[in-house]
């Protein structure tokens, strides 16, 4: 599938334009986890509002449980009330771009180089939120869209926020198909569906030893220190020999290991980790990859503070912080895992301690069955009839806080994407293969004239949001 922009029938005037229009997205500094950039993410929810009117649709930014939504609608070029419907879900919020001295170029500043367009955001997930978006333009300016297209887009995935899940929950109208572009290709050649998603729990805790910093000299061996009581205390909750502490993997339903027999043979983990310049956690985390990565839970400590660990400074700290995230395996229940986590470290916390713990997000795993639906076969026909290859069924390993609510709404959900493993999501030089955006575009186009054979659905509603 490695083909020019051009080989999607489009020209250089109009990959021009849509870079400088993603570029416009990109400088939003959008970065939900920053409560000083609050007034970003609006600002990005607002700059979809308006190119979805742009297109003859109609859009608002609405506060829904104290948190903006982007909600619009673009009715079908004939016959609306009769169309399918199928909702768009994109996230406008972004990772923060720390460190930013690993950038080569300001990561809200959208540069092209080498066939790659840089920027936080290119490809998680504004620049896949804009394929989708500009598909439905194309189509809807041209007459040809087949459906009617429903947008539901917040900025709050990236912290996991429940505000588009309790919206769905409580939508009236539905749709036929949800849409996602916030995924992944295993590489260039090979798209995928993902089929689940894992669900997450992120903390932060905080550890007090005293009232102040303390000179090692001279309290060195008999007074606490915070750094090594956050790191006796995380001792409790890591893995060992592969395995989480059985209350972390309650509820687990691991399928078995067949499941990934057709991905492993033709992208065996250990390239892929390599490929990433990374180093297998345990012996066999190459062998069991796939296994690992999307079927079973996981914990990783996303960062620590402490003390000072650049300059010479003799001390004991007094306070150690850290970030902590579970990823939750199919069956496992937020709740229970969160209480058991916390029961293992304040049970390993030392003595004299003050542990505070936070729950900064959560969402659950989701998964559903390819086979009740005929919309996956007709999915995997848009894509291969733009891309030539059939998009594999997989579970993903990542979590979507949306997903799990239109699971149980009974909405058929693609989850798909033009990302690759290069594509540097959530580090430094986060980029997007500028091909690939015009591949996208185009492979979206040809979705929404396929789940145009959707049969007939229930009486809807068309007009409003």
């Amino acid at each position: 599938m490695a083909r020019q922009f051009s080989s999607y029938g489009i020209d250089a005037s109009e990959l021009d334009k849509w870079l400088r229009e993603l570029a416009e997205f990109i400088a939003i500094p959008s970065i939900s986890a920053d409560p000083e950039r609050k007034g970003d993410v609006r600002l990005a929810n607002d700059w979809v509002s308006q190119r979805i009117r742009r297109a003859g649709g109609q859009a608002v930014v609405e506060e829904f449980n104290g948190a903006p939504l982007t909600l619009g609608e673009i009715h079908a070029s004939a016959e609306p009330g009769s169309a399918p419907t199928v909702l768009v879900y994109g996230h406008v919020d972004v990772q923060p771009p720390d460190p930013i001295e690993l950038w080569v170029t300001p990561p809200f500043e959208l540069q092209v180089r080498d066939g790659w367009a840089y920027g936080r955001g290119t490809a998680d997930d504004k620049g896949q939120l804009f394929m989708l978006l500009e598909a439905v333009r194309r189509l809807a300016t041209a007459g040809e869209l087949p459906v009617n297209v429903r947008f539901a887009c917040d900025g709050e995935e990236e912290i996991e926020g429940h505000t588009i899940g309790d919206w769905i929950a409580a939508d009236q109208r539905g749709a036929d198909v949800c849409l996602i572009y916030d995924s992944s290709m295993l590489n260039r050649e090979t798209p995928t569906f993902a089929m689940g998603c894992r669900g997450l729990l992120y903390f932060h805790l905080r550890i007090r030893t005293g009232d102040r910093d303390l000179h090692s000299g001279q309290f060195g061996g008999a007074a606490l220190n915070a750094s090594h009581a956050l790191t006796q205390t995380l001792a409790a909750v890591l893995p060992r020999d592969g395995q989480l502490p059985a209350p972390l993997r309650a509820g687990t339903q691991s399928p078995p290991s067949e499941h990934f027999g057709a991905v492993e043979r033709r992208f065996p983990g250990e390239k892929v980790l390599n490929a990433q310049g990374a180093t297998p956690a345990y012996a066999t985390a190459a062998k069991d990859f796939y296994l690992r990565t999307t079927a079973e839970p996981s914990l990783d400590i996303n960062g620590i503070a402490s003390g000072s660990p650049y300059l010479v400074k003799t001390v004991l700290p007094v306070v150690a912080e850290a970030n902590l995230s579970i990823r939750l395996a199919w069956g496992q229940d937020p709740a229970e895992i969160a209480l058991a986590l916390e029961e293992l470290l304040r049970r390993a916390v030392p003595n004299g301690a003050k542990l505070e713990l936070e729950l900064l997000g959560s969402s659950a795993a989701a998964f559903q069955d390819p086979s009740a639906t005929t919309v996956f076969e007709l999915g995997q026909n848009a894509v291969e009839d733009v891309l030539g290859v059939r998009p594999l069924l997989m579970r993903g390993g990542g979590s979507i806080p949306i997903f799990p609510a239109l699971v149980n709404r009974g909405i058929p959900t693609i989850i798909t994407g033009f990302d690759v493993p290069e594509g540097n999501i959530h580090s430094p030089n986060e980029r997007l293969a500028v091909d690939l955006l015009a591949a996208g575009i185009v492979t979206a186009e040809s979705l929404l004239k396929r789940f145009g054979q959707i049969g007939r659905p229930a009486a809807r509603a068309h007009t409003g949001r």
